[in-house]
């Protein structure tokens, strides 16, 4: 029997297809984050399942005892407390190993916060990158928004809502105009959407909050018009020559280019 990689809602328990309810009712086996997390799933839709914890604390264990479970020919499913498993979630590992021993996997689509909260956010999204849980680290995160600054496409990111109003101030003084979309608690009771630039967002996000929070950051139109970073601090270099203060240039050229202010600084010292 094929390992069955399955999607669950990620709020709203009525979000999950009619595809994925057979297989949790028919598995052997059903590997999840949290049983706790899982068994209120099942219960609300009258489904009684073996149940098996599959973290990232013992995803290697788990994944050597799967295994010859899988090669006996039991049914096992997998599951992740919302969403896909192996976005942002253990499983790739189990998937890898199940395809490397000649198991077959099969995925059930389903709910997605990624593609639910780009929607939502507005913004156009024939092209868009996702990177997973934003950078911890300051120094992190200002080259993702270095990077950014040259992308004319959306980024999606999953935050928690103890760092997200560190992240959107980091964003805002690196890119305070672009347009930033934070999505909270998608397909729950208290779905919250807040959208705007990036300094007026991070000011509405600087004290606590709470809830699964996905963030998108809206495409620039001036990302890249200008050819490269060494244009840009021959840029401020001849504004700094002409008598312009030197963090009055870095900003000047920032705002024209997308590329952070402060990167711009020290690299032109």
């Amino acid at each position: 029997m094929p390992l069955a990689v399955c999607a669950t809602p990620i709020g709203n328990l009525e979000d999950v297809t009619l595809r994925v309810l057979r297989e949790l009712g028919e598995a052997d086996l059903v590997l999840c984050e949290d049983t706790r997390h899982t068994r209120v799933l099942l219960e609300r839709h009258g489904i009684k399942a073996r149940l098996l914890s599959y973290h990232e604390h013992n995803e290697a264990r788990r994944v050597a005892e799967v295994l010859p479970r899988l090669a006996a020919g039991e049914r096992v499913a997998l599951v992740s407390d919302a969403g896909l498993p192996a976005i942002s979630d253990p499983g790739a590992r189990l998937i890898a190993a199940a395809r490397e021993g000649g198991v077959p996997v099969t995925v059930l689509p389903g709910p997605s916060a990624v593609e639910t909260a780009l929607v939502a956010s507005g913004f156009e999204s024939e092209r868009f990158q996702f990177v997973g849980f934003l950078p911890r680290g300051a120094r992190q995160l200002a080259d993702l928004w270095g990077e950014l600054a040259q992308w004319r496409h959306a980024l999606v990111a999953f935050e928690s809502p103890q760092r997200i109003g560190r992240s959107l101030a980091s964003l805002a003084e690196a890119l305070p105009d672009r347009p930033v979309a934070v999505c909270r608690e998608l397909t729950k009771r208290f779905e919250e959407v807040v959208r705007g630039p990036a300094a007026e967002v991070a000011e509405g996000f600087a004290d606590a909050t709470k809830g699964e929070i996905t963030i998108v950051i809206g495409p620039s139109e001036a990302a890249g018009e200008v050819a490269d970073e060494g244009d840009a601090l021959r840029a401020v270099a001849e504004l700094v020559a002409g008598g312009t203060p030197r963090r009055t240039a870095a900003e000047v050229v920032s705002r024209l280019t997308g590329i952070p202010r402060n990167r711009l600084y020290r690299a032109s010292l």
